[in-house]
């Protein structure tokens, strides 16, 4: 009898979860994960959740600043903000944005109660740096995905409910930074000057994106936009590309010393209404080094690598 009944209880609860519509999850490339159509709209759809894995490129707070305040009314405004960029290995030519805002409630769409007090977005940056990643590390990622502006990030689609939290767990640290792919000028804008817009992504921007790249040569247009969370333009030839700043200690007003021509090193974004446009370059910090414009960690990257001492034969 008491067999029976554990047996009833069961298959209770598995139905109940089932009732419930548990989300369906999916192991997925980045290179999936961000397939397009021709209008440069998402394409993934196998999965309401998806589990990816990459390397850490960069220092979260180092993108955008984390720091709450639950006072802020001002529509669109979402206080606290946390994001992370890794990238795909080896034929996962693709990487992907982690995302998570404080006040969703200030989204027009999103009804009061919507986003965090301060004391538990707080809690939420805990939970998610509990792993203690670090830049070069093997990462895997779990959660919803909601796209934005030209590329599919992972996020909370804009709710505070445990349910919709993602996950982050260290597979492997100390992996290393991928190093920077050389790219020109000529294979991200056209001779019209527009964005090299390819839906396949075998070519332009699509193909770069979410990776750690390195553009070579080039000079800044006007170095009025340095400082922190600043634009810049840099040119080679007759083409032009956006630099975003980020917000890291080495940026601020009167650091920039760059020689000219320079190299810039950053991970290639996209933001754009139109989703066949809108990508820069966004570099996280520089170390005042004078020749390159890059994090130190990117910077250190893209030096050659040594390869193992040989042990003589006794």
């Amino acid at each position: 009898m008491r067999g029976c009944l554990a047996s009833c209880l069961l298959i209770g609860l598995v139905l109940g979860g089932l009732s419930r519509g548990d989300p369906t999850v999916a192991r997925v490339t980045h290179s999936r994960f961000q397939a397009v159509n021709g209008s440069g709209e998402q394409t993934y759809t196998a999965a309401q959740k998806v589990i990816l894995e990459g390397i850490v490129l960069h220092h979260p707070a180092d993108m955008l600043d984390p720091t709450p305040d639950d006072t802020i009314l001002e529509p669109f405004n979402l206080g606290g903000q946390w994001q992370l960029f890794f990238q795909g290995e080896g034929e996962d030519h693709a990487g992907t944005a982690v995302y998570l805002a404080q006040l969703y409630d200030n989204l027009p769409w999103i009804m009061p109660g919507g986003g965090y007090s301060n004391a538990q977005f707080l809690a939420e940056l805990a939970r998610l740096n509990a792993a203690q990643f670090s830049v070069g590390d093997r990462i895997r990622v779990t959660g919803y995905f909601l796209s934005y502006k030209g590329k599919n990030n992972i996020n909370e689609q804009h709710k505070n409910q445990p349910d919709h939290d993602f996950t982050i767990e260290i597979l492997e640290r100390g992996v290393g930074l991928p190093k920077p792919e050389v790219v020109s000028l000529d294979e991200l804008k056209d001779d019209q000057g527009r964005f090299v817009f390819d839906p396949a992504r075998l070519t332009g921007g699509e193909y770069y994106q979410g990776r750690l790249i390195k553009i070579e040569e080039v000079n800044v247009v006007d170095a009025h936009g340095w400082g922190p969370n600043g634009t810049l333009t840099v040119t080679k030839g007759t083409k032009t590309f956006p630099i975003k700043l980020g917000r890291g200690n080495g940026i601020y007003p009167g650091s920039f010393n760059l020689s000219r021509p320079f190299d810039v090193i950053g991970i290639l974004d996209q933001e754009s209404t139109d989703l066949r446009s809108g990508y820069r370059l966004y570099v996280m910090n520089y170390d005042g080094n004078g020749r390159v414009l890059a994090s130190y960690e990117h910077r250190m990257a893209d030096q050659p690598r040594q390869a193992p001492a040989q042990e003589e034969s006794p």
